[in-house]
């Protein structure tokens, strides 16, 4: 694998990373003390200090207590919060699946509080270095502590409102409904309208495997145009994104006019992304399966409840409705026009079955579940206007109706 896709791979890790945010902004808090002290020991400062009493400290060992003290408080607070956060994520992982964790952890709000709380932490610590016991007021940086005590009762506030949304975090409700918008917004953002069918030439290529284990999570379909459109190559993917491939195993063949070398089979490999994690911004599947995930698990004897079963069903529902004449591109053409990558891709009928089959055979049941079923096939009946999938409804339609009508008896 080169460089750009190790580059590529580690960029999407960081930044999806609990740690990204708050780093970033606490040496945003770094700079700004920088300034901070600069603006303190500045003729404008220090004339701004001489002409109003109340901003001057009158010793250093005040200024240098309050910076203390604010950090020592600070430090115990931001312990507590990332403890919350820590105790909401496990009980998301026992409760409803592993999966939701990525959607909590890249939660942008709690980040910036945290990042917000260290922010503040790193600006009293650069305080704390600079204050120096002096005879002159002046000199003593009273204006970057000031500053600090203001920081420090907006984090007092944040906290406040930070234990509140914590609780509604964790909630079904809020876990299910964050899983549907990102899966809507990849679906908006990645798939496109449902075209004829095309089938790429099946001619015998050259097989190209994987250099090591891992889920096919996509391809850089630009990079990977340049490459098929400078060497006149045609690709076929044998494996739709999300499969989990072992290393060795043939993911394309490509059909070349000419002999290729190892540094074209080297730029082609440097284009596909192999790695483990179910980014819901990638594809839309996985948020599909997560919430599929989530209705099974609710429906398990350790958990038994129905509710948030049917929660997560009509999330799943709404999902597929915005799936029924939609997928992911499976052709990509050059210029030209010509067809130079084939990459297989589920279409709806697959993920109804991956889905919605499992959550039935789990709670068929289940009186809720049963309803809320029926609830979810006429609703994609009534949207699928081209009768499309009508076969697939009415089937599992009449084995809720036939199950019902049993148990009745």
């Amino acid at each position: 694998m080169n460089i750009k896709n190790n580059f590529r791979i580690l960029y999407t890790r960081v930044i999806n990373s609990i740690a990204f945010l708050p780093a970033i902004i606490a040496i945003c808090f770094l700079i700004l003390s920088i300034i901070m002290l600069e603006i303190d020991l500045s003729s404008f400062g220090t004339k701004l200090k001489s002409g109003t009493g109340w901003l001057q400290l009158k010793d250093a060992s005040t200024a240098r207590s309050i910076a203390s003290t604010i950090a020592a408080a600070l430090l115990s607070l931001t312990v507590f919060s990332f403890t919350m956060v820590m105790v909401v994520l496990n009980q998301a992982a026992s409760q409803m699946s592993n999966r939701v964790l990525t959607s909590m952890i890249q939660n942008r709000f709690q980040q910036i509080v945290l990042g917000y709380y260290i922010g503040t932490i790193v600006y009293a610590l650069a305080i704390l270095t600079t204050i120096r016991d002096t005879s002159d007021s002046i000199t003593i940086p009273s204006l970057s502590v000031y500053l600090l005590i203001v920081l420090t009762v907006i984090a007092v506030f944040l906290f406040i409102y930070f234990l509140d949304y914590v609780t509604k975090t964790v909630k079904y409700e809020t876990v299910i409904e964050r899983i549907e918008r990102k899966t809507l917004t990849a679906i908006s953002n990645t798939f496109k309208n449902e075209v004829a069918e095309y089938t790429m030439s099946q001619s015998k290529g050259i097989p190209i495997a994987v250099p090591y284990s891992g889920y096919f999570q996509g391809l850089n379909t630009d990079s990977l145009l340049k490459t098929t459109i400078e060497n006149d190559l045609i690709i076929h993917f044998c494996y739709k994104r999300s499969s989990f491939l072992l290393d060795n195993t043939i993911l394309m063949n490509v059909i070349s006019k000419k002999p290729m070398t190892k540094e074209v089979v080297d730029k082609i490999i440097g284009t596909i992304d192999l790695y483990n994690g179910q980014p819901i911004e990638l594809n839309a599947d996985y948020g599909c399966m997560q919430l599929s995930e989530v209705a099974i698990k609710a429906l398990s004897p350790g958990i038994n409840d129905p509710a948030t079963a049917v929660l997560s069903l009509n999330a799943l529902t709404n999902v597929l409705a915005s799936r029924l004449y939609s997928k992911l591109p499976e052709v990509y053409t050059d210029k030209e026009n010509m067809p130079r990558i084939y990459c297989p891709s589920s279409g709806f009928r697959e993920i109804f079955k991956t889905c919605i089959i499992p959550i039935w055979n789990y709670g068929k049941n289940d009186q809720f579940i049963q309803e809320a079923m029926l609830n979810a096939i006429a609703l994609l009946k009534q949207r699928d206007i081209k009768n499309s999938y009508h076969d697939l409804f009415d089937k599992l339609q009449f084995k809720i109706n036939e199950l019902k009508e049993k148990n009745k008896l």
